[in-house]
């Protein structure tokens, strides 16, 4: 079955359909973020934290979607996707001021420069990505909860968050949807504060431009023999890793929900960060 709210379209099963969409305009209608419930009664669309310093996250729904798209060959072949179970992602990136928490608790080694543009609620950056798997071992351990890097696939599937169009928002980037080189932005040649731009349908804040973003996967140069459950590519080459959604220094091409690029797993640049993700059932 397909679904349709704000214009962006969704396919579940028809049993999970009606139950999936009443609970995301349910919940996602219902304010700020709760920290209480056990993983077992969250909703798709559900907004909570693990503890009142941790990332917010966002129940996103079971579902499946076309990932990849035509205008790149490392975005080809498009191939079908499902995600069999709901999962929690960061509703934003990573912020300094949650990084900075971790290296004060010894969780994390490294404080990254802040290239003088300031820390506390703007993306981390500067980290490459076994800094973020760091990261997430250590509020996985303080929190008790199994925190990761989400997928590959999970991460295009959140973005796109039902769409099907280059941006979430429609065929064009436009001007004052997110924070890239051609965006229009505020403050450019640099990162803004999370969360400066409106939410996808999902919820989810700068899934494009701000900050690149670190996923699980290992780089593939095509989506030839890639997973199709959403579950991260763990072959490859595994030297490389990658990002996701572009940042502030590129293109709006670069900031298209399919756009794809490989980095070293071990070097820091100051226009890459990540978010989070953990299973909820």
């Amino acid at each position: 079955m397909e679904r349709t709210v704000h214009g962006l379209s969704w396919r579940f099963p028809e049993w999970r359909a009606a139950a999936i969409f009443g609970a995301v305009l349910i919940v996602c209608a219902a304010g700020p973020a709760r920290s209480e419930g056990s993983d077992a009664e969250r909703l798709p669309g559900e907004i909570f934290r693990d503890c009142p310093d941790c990332p917010e996250l966002v129940v996103a729904p079971p579902g499946e979607f076309d990932m990849g798209s035509l205008v790149k060959p490392t975005e080809q072949p498009v191939h079908h996707v499902r995600i069999a179970k709901a999962f929690a992602i960061g509703r934003r990136d990573v912020t300094f001021a949650e990084w900075d928490r971790c290296v004060a608790a010894g969780g994390c080694k490294f404080s990254p420069p802040d290239q003088g543009w300031g820390r506390g609620d703007r993306p981390v950056t500067n980290v490459d990505w076994d800094d973020a798997v760091e990261f997430v071992a250590w509020i996985s351990k303080t929190t008790g909860k199994p925190y990761r890097l989400p997928t590959e696939a999970e991460w295009e599937y959140a973005a796109r968050s039902g769409s099907t169009t280059p941006y979430w928002w429609g065929q064009d980037v436009g001007v004052g949807r997110a924070q890239c080189a051609e965006c229009g932005d505020r403050d450019p040649g640099r990162t803004v504060p999370v969360g400066s731009f409106k939410p996808n349908a999902f919820g989810l804040y700068d899934t494009a431009g701000n900050a690149a973003e670190w996923v699980e996967d290992c780089w593939n140069a095509s989506y030839r023999g890639a997973p199709d459950d959403g579950s991260a590519w763990g072959t490859g080459d595994c030297s490389l890793r990658v990002l996701r959604g572009g940042s502030f220094a590129d293109k709006a091409l670069a900031v298209r929900s399919s756009a794809r690029f490989r980095y070293d797993e071990d070097v820091r640049y100051y226009a890459n960060g990540f978010r989070v993700a953990r299973d909820v059932n």
